[in-house]
């Protein structure tokens, strides 16, 4: 058996995500605390949160992941948008312990142009100040990797342990690892040689006790495209050959699998996820 559910939507009232959930299957599920495509929001009351909370308890499902919204990027030159940056991911640190969230899932951005290092020194210093920001808690702050795109922090495993070695409080960070990010950057998940090479670089360079959640997607691009299209399992260029190979991997039968792939005439998330389950048992 393995754990695995989708991102599903908070519209109405954040609780309502976590039947959302059920109906789709779910066995963990993931959700944006607010709007994620702006800077603002709303202040988290305690009603909706207790309802959240109860909700999760009632269902049996979990963890629960959270996603950092869309505009932040911890990397960024631009002294505003750092600033704002900061202050969102303080703030999500935050939601995240009062909804009862153990994980929150950030991309680490694009260094737009001043380089790689430059880059991750920013990140650094913007999850440290973030942690300060929030106080302490249990919540744990999942990087993501890229998928290679210009300009993108966080691409490589190398990378990953590079900002990870900058943040002080290292108990409180870990990996969220996504499989269209790392296909489109390079890492050949078709093959039982490919994904365990990987998952072996992730053990020798950062700790397999810190990959804590994966994001399952195919891929709409090639190897080493840089494009971040996710692509229905199986349906895109990792193939279902490759998700059989991911899903009987030892490092990934334990962890919550988050299936971020498109909804449309082909396919929903109920059917992504029954999907999962039939590559993982097959």
């Amino acid at each position: 058996m393995v754990l695995v559910g989708c991102h599903v939507s908070i519209a109405g009232s954040i609780d309502l995500a976590v039947g959302r959930a059920l109906d789709a299957g779910c066995d963990t599920f993931q959700i944006f605390s607010r709007n994620p495509r702006g800077w603002r929001a709303k202040d988290l009351e305690s009603g909706p949160a207790d309802a959240f909370r109860a909700a999760v308890d009632a269902s049996g499902l979990g963890p629960v992941i959270d996603h950092m919204p869309y505009l932040p990027n911890p990397a960024s030159p631009d002294a505003e948008i750092y600033e704002k940056s900061v202050a969102a991911l303080a703030g999500e640190l935050r939601r995240c312990a009062l909804l009862g969230i153990p994980y929150l899932v950030t991309h680490l951005g694009h260094h737009r142009g001043a380089g790689m290092e430059t880059g991750q020194e920013r990140v650094i210093a913007a999850v440290n100040r973030a942690f300060a920001d929030a106080g302490e808690s249990d919540v744990m702050l999942l990087l993501e990797n890229t998928a290679g795109e210009k300009n993108s922090v966080g691409t490589t495993v190398a990378d990953l342990r590079r900002i990870m070695d900058g943040i002080d409080a290292k108990e409180r960070v870990g990996i969220c690892f996504d499989t269209c990010h790392a296909f489109a950057a390079g890492y050949d998940l078709r093959t039982p040689e490919g994904v365990d090479a990987v998952f072996a670089e992730l053990d020798d360079r950062i700790d397999l006790s810190r990959l804590r959640v994966v994001h399952l997607n195919d891929c709409k691009g090639d190897l080493g495209s840089g494009l971040d299209r996710h692509e229905h399992i199986g349906l895109g260029s990792i193939g279902e050959e490759g998700f059989r190979h991911i899903l009987h991997h030892s490092a990934v039968r334990s962890l919550p699998l988050i299936c971020e792939t498109p909804v449309d005439e082909r396919r929903g998330d109920a059917g992504n996820i029954a999907k999962v389950r039939e590559l993982a048992g097959a």
